[in-house]
């Protein structure tokens, strides 16, 4: 499918991180005019303000990323649940009361989080960062079905195992024990191309998946149902 996305504006957030670029060169070649935002979403005015600067946003694709800490649960800080909490949860609400009320008022819209399948199954020294992926799952879950009986759709997807600078940078991957860790516990028995993974979020962000509501996709290679 081409031009799935042709004349939608969409916004989509740390564009410089995680799955933000190839994100951005997927929905420009859909169609999409994009508006790529690099804005730090940590201070609660800057939602609002990117929405104000871009205008009417069709899509908005929530694009959170952080360094995942590896503390094991009993040594986890308030300052670092905060901080986690802060960078993937808190921009969640901020970035909906931004673009939903014009939405509504069109009754038509998309709204996709870029999540994390740790939240779908148990990895040890990772409760902070699982936590907070999952608190996110939740928030889609529950606004996904407050939203659309006004044509405005709100899903997730719960990724892993997928190529990206950030959680599987070049070193990572050269890493034997990685590839090793890999063959054991993805069926895919490979990273799930960048590519794969974008393309999958335009389709969700495309008229034709009007269908879906409330709904975390997991893109793994099958790692959560191993």
């Amino acid at each position: 499918m081409q031009n799935v996305l042709l004349g939608k504006r969409v916004l989509i957030t740390q564009s410089q991180e995680f799955m933000g670029p190839v994100l951005c060169e997927v929905f420009t070649a859909q169609g999409a005019e994009v508006f790529a935002s690099t804005e730090m979403l940590t201070d609660p005015d800057a939602p609002e303000r990117m929405v104000r600067e871009a205008g009417q946003i069709d899509i908005l694709v929530a694009n959170l990323a952080l360094t995942a800490p590896s503390t094991p649960a009993v040594d986890v800080t308030d300052g670092e649940w905060r901080q986690v909490f802060a960078a993937l949860v808190d921009p969640l609400p901020r970035l909906v009361r931004a673009v939903a009320k014009d939405m509504i008022s069109r009754r038509a819209g998309k709204i996709l989080v870029i999540g994390s399948a740790s939240a779908l199954r148990g990895m040890k020294r990772t409760s902070t960062y699982s936590a907070a992926r999952g608190a996110q799952l939740a928030y889609v879950q529950a606004v996904g079905v407050e939203l659309a009986p006004y044509n405005i759709q709100v899903n997730a997807i719960a990724q892993n195992f997928v190529d990206n600078p950030t959680y599987f940078p070049a070193e990572v991957q050269a890493n034997p024990k990685f590839q090793e860790r890999l063959a054991r516990e993805v069926p895919l028995g490979r990273l799930v191309a960048a590519r794969e993974d974008a393309q999958f979020a335009a389709y969700l962000c495309s008229d034709a998946a009007d269908c879906f509501v409330g709904q975390v996709f997991p893109v793994c290679g099958g790692w959560v149902t191993r």
